[in-house]
């Protein structure tokens, strides 16, 4: 399984931006996609998952209610919509699949295969 994310940019604190990671490759009919991110002299930290198969979403209490995460099954590709993005938003997103999972994975560990990142910069 390949992954590649892409999106990321620097963006005012308030403003919006939408990541994107494609799937490609080996696929199993049930699986979840997640994303993760990484601020600099940080841990990595779970963001948000979805169940593929069937849509049902999984959110850190840190981002509920501004972050979205969906998916398209025609292009294989998992979105995560950023609102309302602050300061402390900054940081490298990945994004990852856990190709035996139920759609509420949060570890890192749990998670078999990793995009590359893609960097969000939040301005105050």
């Amino acid at each position: 399984v390949q992954l590649q994310a892409s999106g990321g940019g620097l963006v005012q604190a308030g403003g919006s931006l939408k990541l994107s990671c494609a799937a490609s490759g080996r696929t199993f009919s049930r699986y979840t996609m997640g994303w993760f991110r990484q601020a600099p002299g940080k841990g990595r930290e779970f963001v948000a998952a979805i169940n593929w198969r069937v849509g049902t979403t999984y959110y850190a209490d840190s981002v509920t209610g501004r972050f979205t995460i969906s998916r398209d099954n025609a292009k294989t590709t998992v979105y995560l919509q950023m609102n309302s993005l602050i300061p402390e938003d900054t940081a490298v997103y990945y994004c990852a699949a856990d190709l035996m999972g139920s759609g509420k994975e949060a570890f890192i560990s749990e998670y078999d295969y990793w995009g590359q990142g893609t960097q969000v910069t939040v301005s105050s």
